[in-house]
């Protein structure tokens, strides 16, 4: 099946640096595709690129099979985008700011303005200038612009750049319904590692201008670190009471034992017992996971080493 997003060695380079360096990335139809990346690390290059708004330095990018070339107007038609800032017209009204983007976009229903006015839940700030909207209102328009056509294709440079928890969560259900039950294809930029991966079908990791990573979600369930904190009175000798009984155990600075191997997160009661019988009560007792942050950071330490 061929990608609906695809990249070949792309890269774009500003004399010596290399803001990003031969990128391949494939993204199917129906996938929430999770971009991510610091501040400077190439997301949004890459996202304009794909975009045809600069042109590659090397390597070229595709959308449903045809080559980008921002001067095929007809390939832009079931693509909607938001890049970095949500530009609009800033004296008119929200109203007239997506009015204007339904004529170009050559929308015969008029009525289209009013339901992504609804659907972006801007309907109090309709008659609102654009230039006095607040960051998370400005970016709800940037999105409303991106959405309004009912594209197949979004791409999505830091949609939640401004919302307050409440409107991040109402855009992570919104973008996951249109991939789930629309079959939209979605490339998402963002630094917002944790809330990126409650939703994102895939994750790629860009630093440096270089795609250090690609992981699905399962994969990346899967290759997060995990273990049971375990804390006693006596923890070395607990730590030689649960090596014992066939578990691995690690004992860190901080002197809380981390557990792994068999059972140890899926049953950790049995571990709890065993100590207890043994006379050393555990204090704590916990299950931890990787966050996608702490994840992040080490994928990027191991790439410096």
């Amino acid at each position: 099946m061929e990608a609906v997003i695809r990249t070949e060695s792309i890269s774009k380079h500003y004399g010596k640096l290399k803001a990003v360096d031969n990128v391949s990335i494939n993204v199917q139809k129906g996938e929430i595709y999770g971009f991510l990346g610091l501040n400077g690390a190439g997301k949004t290059t890459t996202i304009r690129m794909l975009l045809g708004l600069i042109r590659a330095t090397a390597g070229a990018s595709y959308l449903n099979g045809k080559k980008v070339n921002p001067g095929n107007p007809l390939m832009w038609e079931n693509v909607g985008y938001l890049v970095e800032v949500p530009y609009s017209y800033p004296d008119l009204t929200i109203k007239e700011n997506l009015e204007i983007i339904r004529r170009l976009r050559f929308l015969s229903d008029e009525k289209s303005v009013d339901r992504i006015i609804e659907k972006m839940q801007l309907g109090q700030y309709t008659d609102v200038i654009a230039k006095n909207l607040s960051l998370g209102n400005a970016q709800r328009l940037g999105l409303a612009k991106a959405l309004i056509h009912n594209p197949d294709i979004l791409i999505l440079d830091e949609p939640a750049n401004g919302l307050d928890p409440a409107g991040i969560v109402e855009i992570r259900e919104l973008l996951k319904d249109l991939a789930v039950n629309k079959g939209v294809t979605i490339f998402i930029s963002s630094h917002i590692l944790g809330e990126i991966s409650k939703f994102a079908t895939r994750i790629g990791i860009i630093h440096e201008g270089m795609l250090l990573k690609e992981s699905s979600a399962d994969e990346l369930e899967n290759i997060r670190k995990k273990c049971l904190l375990v804390k006693t009175n006596n923890i070395s000798e607990a730590k030689e009471i649960i090596e014992k009984n066939g578990y691995s155990a690690n004992l860190p600075e901080n002197g809380i034992l981390e557990v792994t191997g068999k059972d140890a997160l899926s049953e950790p009661e049995k571990i709890s017992l065993l100590l207890v019988q043994s006379g050393f009560a555990p204090s704590l007792l916990k299950v931890e996971e990787e966050d996608l942050e702490t994840f992040f950071l080490r994928v990027i330490n191991d790439q410096e080493v």
